[in-house]
């Protein structure tokens, strides 16, 4: 058990280098180095590196920008409760970048989880979206925030 408990530390501990790494080179604007060291942590699973991810796809960092990616990197890392990423969820369903069409609603309930997860500007999105929808698309945002916060933040 000892060995399990040494092992798990030093792959988080690892984890945690390669970010801090990736983010000195994203820094230094050396994008392709930075998803070298992003990819191992984030294909473990890592909420942190696919959230940096899928800015980089987002922005075109690097690497194409692709909208499509991007969300889906960003998805990853909403599932497992990074605000930053579900913000970033969000305003993709605000604007409806690489989408049919804007969705308020899950732009809504997004922006709403961040704000659970302690992200500041979500608060701020939260307000402009708000100002767009009817009293209706509000409700089934409330609704589906019940849904996605009992299992995302079950102690908040």
């Amino acid at each position: 058990m000892k060995r399990l408990a040494l092992v798990l530390m030093l792959t988080a501990q690892t984890a945690f280098a390669e970010i801090e790494t990736a983010r000195d080179l994203m820094d230094a604007q050396d994008y392709e180095a930075a998803m070298q060291e992003l990819l191992p942590a984030a294909r473990s699973g890592n909420a942190e590196a696919e959230e940096l991810i899928g800015v980089m796809y987002a922005l075109g960092l690097g690497v194409p920008r692709d909208d499509i990616r991007a969300f889906e990197w960003y998805l990853r890392s909403s599932l497992k409760g990074h605000a930053g990423a579900q913000s970033g969820i969000g305003w993709y369903y605000e604007v409806g970048r690489g989408m049919p069409a804007p969705d308020l609603v899950r732009a809504y309930m997004w922006y709403t989880l961040s704000a659970i997860g302690g992200d500041p500007d979500a608060a701020i999105s939260l307000e402009e979206v708000v100002k767009k929808m009817t009293k209706e698309q509000i409700e089934k945002a409330h609704i589906l925030v019940d849904d996605y916060r009992v299992w995302l933040y079950p102690f908040r």
